[in-house]
C-alpha cells in the first residue's frame, strides 16, 4: 500500500444490439472517407460483412478490405496489410473480426508511421519506446466474445520461421472507438463460440491471479468471470440475445483485466498455437484446469473468491478446478491435447517455448521449464 501505482483503462466502447449501424455516421463526424477494413477470410465471405460494406457504400465511403492472414497471425501479414494500405489513400483502419484480425490491424496501424523491422518495437525488449510517432485512426468492431482484443493496445504477432510471438504495445495503439454489437456474434458457430468464450474465462481467471497489484482490475475480473460462467453454455447450446451480451461484455472485460497480466495457462497455449496451428482458444480451454490446479497451493483464498463468485457448491479450489473440467465436457472441449493433435514428440518443444513466453512471469508463483513440461504431459 506504500507504493505509487497507475491504472488505466480503455476508449469509448459503444455496446449494443445495433451499434454497428452507427458506423458511416461516425466516420463522416470524423471527417474519413477511406477505410482500409482488415479482417480474415472467413469473416469476409459472411452476409453481415456484405450489409456493413453495402451501409458504408450507401453513405458514400468506399473501403478496401485487405483478408489474407493466418489464423495465428504472423509478421508477414502484417506487411501485406501495409502494402495495401501504401496503394491506395486510405484514412482510417478498422479491425474487424476476432483476435487474429484485430491484431493484425494494430499491427498495421502501428506500422503505417514506424517502417523499421517489426519485432523492433517488441514490447519484451523495450520496443515500446521507438513508438514515438503518429498512428492513424483505428476503429475495432469484435465479432467473437473471446480475446476481448477491440479494447486492448497490445498486438500478439508471430515470427513466420522461429514461431516465437513478440508482443507489439503502446497505449497508441488503442481504438478510438469500439463497436460491440452482440448482433455480429450470434450465428458463430458452437464449437468457436466455446473456445473463445473459454479463452475470455481464462483472462479473466488468470488475471485475477495475476500477482501485480491492481483491485480494480480484479474487481473486473471478477464479474467478468460471473457474466461468462453463468452465460457460456447458454451460448453455446441455446444461444439467445442474453447469452451472447454478456458473453461479450465478459470478454471486454477479461481484455481489460489482464492488463494485470496473465500466467501460466496462456504459456501453454501460445505455444500450441505458433508451433501447431491450434485455435489459441482451444489451446487455453484444454490447458486452464491443469494451470489452475498448479496454482492452486499457496493461494487457496483467492480460488475460494472465485469459486463463491460462480456460486458453485464446492466453493473451493478444487472444485473451481473440478467445474472447469465439467465446463469443458458441457462444451464439447476435449479434456487432453491429444484431442488437439498434441504427440509426446512435441512436448520438448512445447516446453522450450512455453518458458520463453511473455506471459508466466506474471504468473502467482515461478513456473520452470520443467514444469512446463510436466503440465503438458499431464495433459497429454
Amino acid at each position: 500500500m506504500e507504493m505509487i501505482s497507475q491504472f488505466n483503462f480503455p476508449t469509448t466502447i459503444r455496446f449494443g444490439f445495433g451499434v454497428i449501424e452507427e458506423l458511416p455516421a461516425y466516420l463522416h463526424k470524423q471527417g474519413l472517407t477511406n477505410p482500409l477494413i482488415v479482417t480474415d477470410p472467413v469473416i469476409a465471405g459472411l452476409p453481415f460483412f456484405k450489409t456493413v460494406l453495402n451501409n458504408l457504400d450507401k453513405n458514400n465511403i468506399k473501403a478496401d478490405v485487405f483478408k489474407n492472414i493466418h489464423k495465428n497471425p504472423v509478421k508477414s501479414d502484417v506487411y501485406n496489410g501495409t502494402d495495401v494500405w501504401d496503394a491506395t489513400s486510405h484514412d482510417v483502419v478498422i479491425g474487424f473480426g476476432g483476435g487474429a484480425a484485430l491484431d493484425v490491424a494494430r499491427a498495421i496501424v502501428l506500422r503505417v508511421y514506424h517502417r523499421e523491422d517489426l519485432f523492433k518495437y517488441d514490447d519484451l525488449i523495450g520496443g515500446d519506446i521507438y513508438v514515438t510517432g503518429d498512428v492513424p485512426h483505428f476503429i475495432t468492431i469484435p465479432t467473437t466474445a473471446g480475446t476481448g482484443s477491440e479494447v486492448g493496445r497490445s498486438a500478439i504477432i508471430a515470427d513466420d520461421f522461429t514461431h516465437q510471438k513478440k508482443i507489439l504495445f503502446s497505449p497508441k495503439l488503442l481504438a478510438k472507438i469500439v463497436f460491440a454489437d452482440p448482433m455480429l456474434t450470434m450465428d458463430l458457430p458452437p464449437a468457436i463460440t466455446a473456445a473463445t468464450g473459454m479463452d475470455a474465462l481464462t483472462h479473466n481467471m488468470e488475471a485475477f491471479l495475476a500477482k501485480n497489484y491492481h483491485p480494480i482490475c480484479d474487481g473486473i475480473a471478477l464479474e467478468g468471470m460471473y457474466l461468462i460462467n453463468k452465460s457460456i453454455e447458454n451460448a453455446v447450446l441455446r444461444p439467445d440475445k442474453k447469452s451472447r451480451a454478456n458473453m461479450l461484455m465478459g470478454s471486454m472485460m477479461g481484455a481489460i483485466a489482464f492488463q494485470k497480466g496473465l500466467g501460466v495457462v496462456h504459456s501453454l497455449a501460445h505455444p500450441m498455437s505458433s508451433l501447431l496451428d491450434t485455435h489459441h482458444g482451444l489451446a487455453n480451454a484444454i490447458n486452464l484446469p491443469y494451470g489452475m490446479r498448479f496454482n492452486l497451493s499457496g493461494f487457496e483464498d483467492k480460488f475460494k473468491r472465485m469459486a463463491t463468485t460462480l456460486d458453485l457448491n464446492q466453493k473451493d479450489g478444487n472444485g473451481l478446478i473440478n467445474h472447469l473440467f465439467w465446463l469443458n465436457n458441457q462444451l464439447g472441449v476435449p479434456h487432453k491435447l491429444s484431442g488437439v493433435g498434441v504427440e509426446e514428440k512435441h512436448l520438448d518443444e512445447l516446453a522450450d517455448l512455453a518458458f520463453a513466453d511473455f506471459a508466466h512471469p506474471n504468473n502467482p508463483k515461478p513456473v520452470s521449464r520443467a514444469d512446463f513440461r510436466a503440465l503438458y504431459e499431464e495433459a497429454l
